[in-house]
């Protein structure tokens, strides 16, 4: 083949990697080999490449594309080598590619879960970690953009509210290159969503499911409003239909003001349909329903114009009976001892809409999502206080509602040789927590006590309590930026960029402790929350002549603001980088991709006063620092199936804001407050990798490699105690190092030779290892900075030589797979297995708290027929057949006591979508 033409196919293929209507196809498993440049005349090669995928099982997916479209900045992923289009091997970095067809494999509902089964990656609670290392160093991408989160204590988005019906593809890169930010510790996650179909089509999708701890048992709600399913609040929650209360925020006032009206608030907040817990006898089946459906048409004379919208909505229960235990010394010996039933409401609607239009060579893209993810929430728990003696009874109901609305275009254009990529785009988040009940009754079990054997809320906190908070989270983020790309001849090509990033976040939270004077009558203690907090007795805490004249008080109930020191608090960062980095290929079988990028970052947080009168709170952050992050990675194919990598780079990872906020959180994942730290400092990383990659035909190939990273100032969780409450935290450690291996096999066996029904079978085996190890380095002369205290030894916080959090030493996943070449017909067993990690530094001389999140086996079957000559798709999964629990605990080899624990379930769904 001449040079020219050579030159032809590879820019055909570089192209053919990044846009809607290309044909380059990932290897799933369910192809055969692609054909080399050598087996295919010049003139047949687009062809042959688009029909590449026609017996990929089970391609009745809305759009029939089964080859990844992705959408990355610097536009296209340059082919490098001979003769070989499989994106994992053209790659000149290390990367790893779920198009559709393998997404589809796993049955997950959500591309977080069908991420937990790529090599190196494990989910936690919605969040995807690489290689073991916390979400702070995982980046997010859609569509090449970045993305906010509406979770507070996540840096990116929660991949679990991505449903796989919006994702075209999902990357995932592990060794850092120059066109993606900086902030890149572990690895980017790059979401691609569905573009120009290649035909109209409509599918209409449902499912039912439920799992053996919650489906058809009893459970715990509250009423709310008559449009809660949906997780959309009618106006119940909405604080601005409360005069009272929208009032006294207005006035700027404090609580105790005179002048300000306690009695009508009081009044106001009081809505028993917000907090009176009521017993489910049967709690029903989970359901999911959507909508996708797609069309294009010819433009111009050689144009294509597509439309692609999707919607879903989903409602999903989950039951937890938590063991919470806390420990008063190093021997574990019991402080407190309790047990939490909460039920769990779960709404998940989400909407796509999506606009692309190929000219030519010249490709748009104009994508907008809607997200709208709301956790209803209700629960008792149960326990003993042992240095008491009391027992304890604690009501919550709470409603969590998140929403992300994400607007973006890309434009990727050719001129020839010449490329310009251009991308912009406006994401907001919304979290909010309005009325997040706590009411707490106490025993005392003392025989002098004439009500010792009752539980009484006497709204002392000697004994019992109601507290209420609303919180509200608001960030806007403006981005954009330019790729300028040059193929200078068939060994060298260029790319320049710069990308600007603008997010504010604006975040509220008050929190009102409800409480009576000593007068309070002790039998009123007894009366469920409605009837403590109802209109007569707040009547009557407020009338004294009806205290006398009914003999009783005198009392008073007053409210006083736990969060009046540091109500709110705004946000800031702004970033500036450019970048440039070149892909030279010297020989047929050497390439360096290399770049450097430049960084110039402001991240602000400061204390908003909502009050007339300043606190004047010094609790602020301001840190300003720019970083030059070189990255480079030598691609050398030893032969026709053995290729080796090496790379280096630098990179970083700055603080979340809600880490910088000093402002406690509760997360209801973990069943842990959080509070942040203004004293925080960016994270540096240099990070090396050695890999050996072996493509042994017909979409078979083996992987292993090696890492190891220094990092610099990271940041890690610590826990620490206040009024008896477990309080996490975050510093800065001094040094940590983390290194490893991985090794990953995909081997696909036809079995036609059996003949007969095994004629179209194939049999799929994927498994992947990850193996890591890390430590934190502390020395005498180290000091940890955690506000409002002063300078303290890093030891006071962190254990020289453990573990960082959140990584486990050994990370397995296992798909064995029976899958028909010529149909939909898919039988998959899933394994999945995580060694125990650290979720949290233990506080003062107390264990860490681990995490075992042991073994799951699940089975997914997938079938596809002809119905009234209708595409009809069943699917069936069963979820944690082992039957695994959560367990969390801390543990000094000889007692252990458990943090957060409960039974998981064994869970089973039946699907269906139907395709017109």
């Amino acid at each position: 083949m001449s040079s020219g033409k050579q030159l032809s196919a590879l820019l055909l293929l570089s192209t053919a990697l990044t846009f809607p209507a290309a044909a380059l196809a990932q290897s799933t498993g369910a192809e055969g080999p692609p054909p080399t440049e050598e087996e295919v005349p010049d003139e047949e090669l687009t062809q042959d490449v688009e029909d590449a995928n026609d017996t990929v099982p089970g391609d009745i997916a809305e759009e029939e594309q089964a080859e990844p479209d992705i959408s990355i900045p610097g536009g296209t992923i340059v082919v490098t080598g001979r003769r070989n289009r499989d994106v994992t091997r053209a790659s000149p970095q290390v990367v790893t590619v779920l198009d559709t067809a393998t997404i589809a494999r796993t049955g997950e509902g959500d591309i977080a879960g069908a991420l937990g089964r790529t090599t190196g990656l494990s989910q936690q609670g919605g969040l995807v970690y690489v290689r073991g290392l916390g979400d702070r160093y995982s980046l997010a991408l859609l569509n090449g953009l970045p993305l906010p989160s509406p979770q507070p204590l996540s840096r990116v988005v929660p991949l679990d509210i991505f449903p796989t019906s919006v994702v075209a593809s999902s990357l995932v890169q592990k060794t850092y290159s120059a066109n993606f930010p900086g902030e890149f510790g572990g690895g980017v996650v790059n979401l691609t969503t569905r573009a120009i179909p290649t035909e109209s089509f409509l599918t209409v999708s449902g499912s039912l499911s439920g799992d053996s701890e919650t489906t058809f048992g009893p459970g715990y709600t509250y009423f709310g409003g008559d449009y809660d399913w949906t997780g959309f609040d009618q106006g119940r929650r909405d604080v601005e239909n409360y005069g009272a209360l929208q009032g006294f925020f207005d006035s700027g006032a404090r609580i105790n003001d005179e002048g300000v009206d306690t009695r009508a608030i009081l009044q106001d907040i009081n809505d028993p349909n917000l907090y009176l817990v009521q017993k489910i006898g049967d709690l029903p089946a989970n359901f999911s329903a959507g909508l996708t459906a797609g069309t294009s048409f010819d433009v111009f004379s050689d144009g294509q114009f597509g439309i692609i919208a999707t919607g879903s909505i989903s409602n999903k229960w989950r039951n937890r009976l938590i063991t919470k235990q806390t420990a008063v010394n190093e021997e574990l010996e019991l402080d407190t001892d309790f047990r939490e039933f909460s039920t769990d409401n779960r709404m998940l609607v989400n909407a796509m809409l999506g606009f692309g239009l190929e000219i030519g060579e010249h490709k748009l893209r104009f994508t907008n999502l809607f997200i709208h993810d709301t956790l209803k929430r209700a629960s008792l728990e149960e326990g003993t206080d042992f240095q008491d003696g009391d027992d304890a009874l604690i009501q919550d109901t709470a409603w969590f509602e998140r929403q992300l609305l994400n607007s973006q275009f890309v434009g990727e254009f050719e001129f020839g040789d010449l490329s310009v990529d251009l991308r912009g785009g406006y994401a907001q988040t919304k979290r909010e927590a309005p009325f997040e009940w706590t009411f707490e009754y106490v025993r005392t079990n003392n025989p002098n006590d004439p009500f010792g054997d009752i539980y009484l809320n006497t709204l002392d906190p000697q004994r019992g309590g109601a507290v209420v908070s609303f919180s509200d989270l608001r960030e806007d983020l403006w981005y954009g930026g330019i790729d300028v790309g040059y193929i200078f001849n068939d060994w060298l090509n260029a790319t320049v960029g710069y990308a600007y990033t603008d997010t504010n976040r604006f975040s509220t939270r008050r929190e009102f402790d409800i409480r009576a004077s000593s007068g309070f009558p002790e039998g009123l203690g007894a009366f469920r929350p409605d009837n403590l907090l109802g209109d007569a007795l707040i009547d009557l805490a407020f009338d004294r002549d009806a205290q006398i004249a009914g003999g009783i008080g005198p009392y008073e109930i007053t409210i006083f603001e736990t969060t009046q020191s540091d109500p709110a608090f705004a946000a800031a960062l702004e970033i500036h980088a450019g970048y440039a980095k070149v892909n030279l290929r010297p020989t047929d079988r050497l390439s360096l991709d290399a770049g450097v990028r430049y960084e110039s970052a402001t991240q602000s947080v400061d204390a908003v006063e909502v009050f007339a009168e300043p606190l004047g709170s010094s609790s602020g952050t301001l840190i300003e620092n720019d970083y030059w992050l070189p990255g480079g990675t030598l691609t050398w194919e030893l032969t026709d199936a053995l290729q080796f990598r090496a790379s280096a780079s630098k990179t970083i990872a700055r603080p979340q804001f809600r880490e910088l906020i000093f402002q406690t959180y509760f997360d209801p994942e973990t069943n842990r407050q959080f509070n942040g730290n203004p004293r925080l400092v960016d994270s540096e990383l240099t990070n090396y990798e050695a890999r050996l990659e072996y493509y042994m035909g017909g979409g078979s190939r083996a992987s292993v490699a090696g890492f190891y990273k220094d990092i610099e100032n990271p940041i890690e969780v610590f826990t620490s105690f206040s009024d008896n409450e477990i309080i996490s935290g975050f510093a800065n450690a001094p040094q940590a190092q983390l290194y490893g291996a991985e090794a990953e096999v995909q081997y696909n066996f036809d079995l036609f030779d059996l003949g007969g029904w095994f004629d179209s079978q194939q049999l799929v085996a994927i498994a992947n290892y990850t193996y890591t190890q890390s430590e934190i380095s502390v020395g005498d002369g180290d000091f940890a900075q955690v506000f409002p205290f002063a300078d303290q030894p890093a030891s006071n916080f962190f254990d020289d030589g453990v573990p960082l959090t959140g990584q486990s030493d050994h990370l397995v996943n296992l798909q064995l797979g029976l899958e028909d070449l010529d149909r939909l017909s898919q039988f998959t067993l899933l394994v999945k297995y995580a060694s125990e990690r650290v979720t949290s530094r233990g506080a003062g001389p107390l264990p860490d708290i681990i995490e075992e999140p042991g073994f799951q086996l699940d089975f997914v079957v997938r079938q596809g027929f002809e119905l009234a000559g209708t595409e009809v798709e069943m699917k069936f999964e069963a979820r944690n057949l082992t039957g695994s629990d959560h367990e969390e605990f801390q543990t000094n080899g000889t007692n252990r006591i458990e943090i957060n624990s409960y039974n998981v379930g064994r869970s089973f769904s039946l699907g269906a979508s139907v395709k017109f």
